[in-house]
């Protein structure tokens, strides 16, 4: 096999295992948007350092903030935000969709560029709403990156309406910098459902832990003009990642415990809790963390994944290996993240001997017997987390290019194989 690939380690007896895991991408960029453009310094504790989070800060950093290395924490000291500066968003969909907004506030012109593939995602409805509210964009009409943002040192704010239902991100990104608008911002949607709710949630959490005002109805987010408080972040473990690791423990029948499991949090990842309770784990909290075991048989789920979408991969993946057909919906606009998934986890898993298809909103999953083969992974990071899960049962199983996990978790193969293969 070529060298980008990864032999999936097969579970040769049930998992018992610890596994610590860094913080959460989503909370640290957002904690790193708000330390930006604050009123004064602001530390970052224990934030996650990932191709994610390691773009949004060298993204501030072109606009002139400081943000220093202290151990295992980041210090931020904002600064007055310029161009020119050339900004690389990667495949961040929080870097491309939460730093327009804050290059708005620059004085000068910012270039924001990523990945091919980030040139696919959806920004229309973010350049868009900058427009409206008094800022100048030259995109060439593309309505998607490249494009550059004409920074006047100001954003006018007001009223805006969008369709956010292609992310959530869309909603927060604006958000996030309203506080510094001259007028905030009241951001309306229109269209179908917004995603992945809990994020917005955490949104509206952090920007009010931060002093600002914010307001929230249906459909509705009113954030008033004012300070952002400087102060210090703590970064939660992300609960995301736990999926996999979590999954694990129902494949194999063993036991994993993640410690420091917020009780109280706004991250999509909470909801594993139940989705995998329904599937036949016991899930248990204690002053050790959050513990999952498995009785070696579980089965099929059948669940509307609107608001928690990121999990589908790894989800997917115990579907695959479930004793009962799946049905997971409400996710059609995982279409448009960091590859199609919906038709990327029927392509992969039928190439592996499953039972796989699309559905108008989300995937149908009918367990068969698996067989090893290279399974690709698309740059997708929660490919490769889905991969890993297969492999646990399948032996074969070639994971190609492991090394975009480096999006979220650069150490994913080595707890990985830690957790399958102990020492």
């Amino acid at each position: 096999m070529p060298s980008s690939h990864w032999s999936a380690p097969v579970a040769d007896a049930p998992v018992d295992a610890t596994v610590r895991l860094p913080g959460s991408k989503s909370m640290t960029n957002r904690a790193l948007i708000l330390a930006a453009l604050a009123d004064g310094p602001a530390r970052v504790r224990r934030p996650l350092r990932s191709r994610d989070t390691l773009l949004m800060a060298q993204a501030l950093r072109a606009l002139g903030v400081a943000i220093d290395e202290d151990g295992a924490d980041w210090r931020v000291t904002p600064a007055a935000l310029s161009g020119p500066a050339r900004v690389d968003v990667g495949l961040a969909g929080t870097v491309m969709r939460f730093l327009p907004p804050v290059a708005a506030l620059a004085d000068g012109d910012v270039a924001i560029d990523g990945d091919p593939r980030a040139r696919e995602r959806p920004m229309g409805p973010m350049i868009t709403a900058l427009r409206a509210l008094g800022t100048e964009i030259d995109d060439a009409g593309r309505g998607a990156l490249p494009f550059t943002v004409r920074g006047a040192g100001a954003v006018k704010g007001g009223t805006v309406t969008i369709d956010a239902s292609g992310s959530s991100q869309l909603v927060s990104g604006l958000l996030l910098a309203a506080p510094r608008f001259d007028e905030g911002v009241q951001v309306r949607h229109e269209g179908p459902p917004v995603p992945s709710a809990p994020h917005l949630a955490m949104t509206v959490r952090m920007l009010r832990e931060a002093g600002a005002r914010v307001e929230t109805g249906a459909d509705e987010w009113r954030v008033a003009p004012g300070p952002i408080r400087g102060r210090d972040w703590d970064i939660e473990p992300d609960l995301s990642n736990a999926a996999q690791f979590l999954g694990a423990a129902l494949v194999t029948g063993g036991r994993v415990t993640v410690p420091d499991w917020p009780a109280d949090t706004t991250q999509p990842g909470d909801a594993l809790r139940g989705l995998l309770a329904r599937m036949g784990a016991r899930v248990s909290s204690g002053p050790d963390g959050l513990t999952v075991r498995g009785t070696g048989t579980f089965e099929g789920l059948e669940a509307d994944l609107h608001e928690v979408g990121e999990l589908t991969p790894v989800l997917a993946a115990l579907a695959a290996l479930a004793s009962s057909p799946s049905r997971l919906t409400g996710i059609a606009h995982l279409r448009g993240h960091e590859t199609d998934r919906l038709a990327a986890l029927v392509r992969e898993l039928n190439a592996l001997g499953g039972d796989a298809r699309e559905l108008p909103d989300g995937l149908e999953i009918r367990p068969r017997p698996l067989h090893g083969g290279v399974f690709h992974t698309y740059d997708d990071h929660r490919m490769v987390m889905a991969a890993a899960v297969l492999g646990l049962a399948v032996p074969g199983v070639q994971v190609e290019n492991p090394a975009t996990v480096g999006k979220t978790l650069p150490e994913f193969t080595d707890l990985w194989t830690a957790m399958v293969r102990p020492a």
